[in-house]
């Protein structure tokens, strides 16, 4: 097991998986962070040395990750609840944010924007 930011990561995982199991991080940041720190694509993450674990962790606790970007998310819909913007009003009332028909289909919204996001 490979202690990386936190998190137990079993030595045969890839460790572009590895890193997309992050929340925040997409295939593309994986990519900049595996070519900045010349880890090769099938690499594993048994076999990063140790160096190479470190310079890993040091560059994601740079980054804004997990929690951190929850937080942040729920602060800005908070934000726009509070001043009292449509779209703030929109996710209070669990209604689609971004201009999408209300008539049908509206049941993604519901689910995704209740009050309190993510908590």
């Amino acid at each position: 097991m490979v202690f990386i930011l936190g998190f137990n990561f079993p030595e045969s995982r890839l460790v572009k998986s590895a890193l997309s199991s992050f929340y925040g991080i997409g295939p593309r940041h994986t990519q900049r962070l595996m070519s900045k720190l010349y880890i090769h694509d099938t690499a594993r993450v048994g076999s990063l040395a140790d160096k190479q674990v470190l310079d890993l962790t040091a560059e994601l606790s740079n980054m804004t990750i997990e929690n951190d970007l929850r937080r942040k998310l729920q602060d800005n819909i908070r934000r726009l609840r509070d001043m009292g913007a449509y779209r703030g009003r929109r996710h209070a009332m669990q209604m689609p944010v971004r201009g999408q028909r209300t008539r049908t289909q509206t049941a993604t919204a519901g689910k995704l924007n209740r009050v309190e996001r993510f908590g």
